[in-house]
């Protein structure tokens, strides 16, 4: 029987790639796999979710089309996880796939980065989502009134790359 790819993503230095490229390379040679690679977020390994997180990024970038149909999956399936890694993915794929998106699924998307913006503590999930929140606030007023203070709080963060990020943003959107 074929080497499944949860079974590829695990084992080795949790923080490597492991063999999460050779993952990507399959995917994108086999498109029909995809499912396979999505799948793998419900591993009960953790390692196994981040790796899952960094192929989606690489297949996106490669082949940005066959995520487009699993974009509610992302909504209702990855935005419930609790794993940073995860949610930090999230941001930026919506950003990537904010294009693709419908009225439903992109509010749907603000309200996870909301959220994650409101409660995580996670300083990457912090950076994704101010980064990708900033960017759709450029077009939206109401979402620019909810992110300033918001923006404000995490530019006095302890963490001097929440707070740099926080204040470029302020400034980048004209409301520092």
């Amino acid at each position: 029987m074929a080497e499944t790819f949860e079974d590829m993503l695990t084992g080795g230095h949790p923080n490597s790639l492991g063999r999460t490229v050779e993952v990507v390379d399959l995917v994108l040679s086999e498109t029909g796999r995809f499912d396979e690679l999505f799948g793998c977020y419900r591993s009960n390994n953790e390692v196994v979710r981040l790796r899952t997180s960094n192929a989606m990024k690489r297949v996106e970038a490669e082949k940005h089309d066959l995520l487009v149909p699993y974009i509610d999956r992302f909504i209702e399936e990855i935005g419930a996880l609790d794993q940073a890694s995860a949610q930090w993915t999230l941001a930026q794929l919506f950003d990537r796939l904010s294009g693709d998106m419908d009225e439903k699924q992109r509010s749907a998307a603000l309200a996870i980065m909301k959220r994650n913006l409101e409660n995580h503590d996670d300083w990457i999930v912090l950076n994704n989502s101010m980064e990708t929140l900033s960017k759709w606030a450029g077009a939206d007023a109401d979402l620019l009134n909810w992110l300033r203070p918001h923006l404000e709080r995490l530019s006095a963060d302890a963490r001097k790359s929440v707070a740099s990020r926080a204040s470029k943003k302020l400034r980048a959107l004209g409301i520092d």
